[in-house]
């Protein structure tokens, strides 16, 4: 049999004596829990702040659906009336998109125009009044003379020759000079593309 008598008296000197932690661990950890307590109430601040402006964004898109859903209502019912005139006053294909911004609606603008300029010059009073409410109720984007004058300045500046760098500014922006074989005058481009 195996003695262990002497593993049950061991003297109290030989256990190993637990310390308390050092005061300066403490004072670290007390500060540690100090910044994380300043930091979580930076978070709550700004979590409410963020509450209020969710808050603040819904009544906003709330008001924004309530106009939408107005105006949607105005163009369902698709009257001719002031309101339905003021919509759209015409629609067009969308598979012919604008080469830039404002094209169809300066080409149309154009049109209106020189219609009711005839419309003046022949006597139809009725005409001309209606295409120019037309005309004063919708500005041109400006766009289609802007790039009306600058292409005409670029054939003014080149003695009106299709040059190689003129010929290459053309395919740049996309411009055909040519109709088959035959190259086109700058007045015939200037004509087909504005």
């Amino acid at each position: 049999m195996v003695d262990v008598s002497e593993f049950l008296n061991v003297k109290q000197e030989e256990l190993p004596i637990e310390t308390e932690p050092e005061v300066e661990e403490l004072d670290v950890q007390k500060a540690v829990v100090e910044e994380l307590a300043a930091d979580k109430a930076k978070i709550e601040v700004e979590v409410e702040n963020l509450k209020t402006k969710i808050s603040s964004l819904t009544a906003e898109l709330i008001a924004a659906k309530s106009e939408i859903d107005r105006l949607g209502a105005a163009l369902a019912v698709n009257v001719e009336g002031n309101l339905s005139n003021q919509v759209t006053l015409l629609e067009r294909d969308v598979n012919l998109p604008d080469n830039f911004e404002g094209e169809t609606r300066d080409h149309v603008l154009e049109v209106i125009k020189e219609a009711r300029d005839r419309a003046e010059s022949e006597g139809r009073l009725r005409r001309a009044q209606v295409l120019e409410s037309v005309l004063v109720a919708n500005e041109p984007t400006g766009n289609l003379e802007k790039n009306r004058t600058s292409l005409q300045k670029m054939f003014a500046e080149n003695q009106n020759i299709l040059s190689g760098p003129v010929l290459e500014e053309l395919k740049k922006l996309g411009i055909p000079h040519k109709n088959g074989e035959e190259y086109l005058l700058p007045d015939e481009i200037i004509k087909r593309t504005y």
